[in-house]
């Protein structure tokens, strides 16, 4: 899966909630912010009665303003996922009689002005997600070793987006080229190895790992850059 900073898992109380950019926005699982509002083990049935209801109270602009997104299930694969915009999902949880929805309105509107900060100030997503590694309680060796990893992918992905890479599927053939010639195995084989699933593989590497799938992504980087490489099969070559 390709390490592109668009695809995370952000959270409020503690509990995870998967978000994506989509069109400059951040788009929120729906399932995932039910689920924390009301609890139980069944937040995919809830959300199906509640869109039969919000259609039912007139509001199918709320049902039309839903997108299918792409996120990491609990598989490790990615797939399709209710998903909808900070202002579409304020609409939905209004309609959720729950403690937290206020609480979750103002997280929500929180995080989506921090993307719109980001964007004109990169370095401040470098310093959260600095703040972040430390809450979890990572060394400062680790992290500094992580944060220029991510500057370092970020380089590559903007290449490959600029010449072809069209998609998070070639992006993903891409970076198993580069693994599996850094350390002979798959994103996913590694994940694997490693007992993991929903996880970011990169954020439970060692040092050492990191260090070689930094050489391995700049050298990528390099190739491209030296060989003017262009369309998806030269740059698959280069990785």
């Amino acid at each position: 899966m390709p390490d592109n900073q668009t695809n995370r898992i952000a959270f409020f109380e503690g509990r995870h909630i998967r978000k994506t950019l989509h069109e400059g926005d951040w788009w929120f699982s729906i399932i995932d912010v039910i689920e924390v509002l009301v609890g139980g083990d069944r937040p995919r049935k809830y959300w199906n009665d509640l869109k039969k209801k919000l259609v039912a109270e007139g509001y199918n602009e709320v049902s039309e303003k839903i997108g299918q997104l792409k996120m990491l299930a609990p598989d490790g694969k990615q797939r399709l996922t209710d998903c909808a915009n900070t202002e579409t999902m304020f609409r939905i949880i209004q309609s959720i009689p729950s403690p937290k929805v206020e609480p979750l309105k103002r997280w929500l509107a929180r995080v989506g002005k921090e993307r719109i900060d980001e964007i004109e100030n990169p370095e401040l997503a470098m310093a959260r997600m600095q703040e972040l590694y430390e809450k979890k309680g990572y060394p400062k060796d680790w992290i500094d070793k992580r944060l220029r990893g991510i500057a370092v992918r970020q380089d590559l992905t903007d290449e490959w987006k600029n010449r072809g890479a069209g998609n998070s599927r070639e992006y993903a053939i891409l970076t198993n080229e580069i693994m599996q010639g850094a350390f002979d195995l798959k994103v996913e084989d590694y994940k694997q190895i490693k007992g993991l699933e929903r996880e970011n593989l990169r954020d439970h590497m060692t040092d050492m790992e990191l260090i070689l799938t930094m050489l391995a992504e700049a050298t990528t980087t390099k190739l491209h850059r030296d060989r003017d490489s262009q369309g998806f099969v030269p740059l698959r070559k280069d990785a």
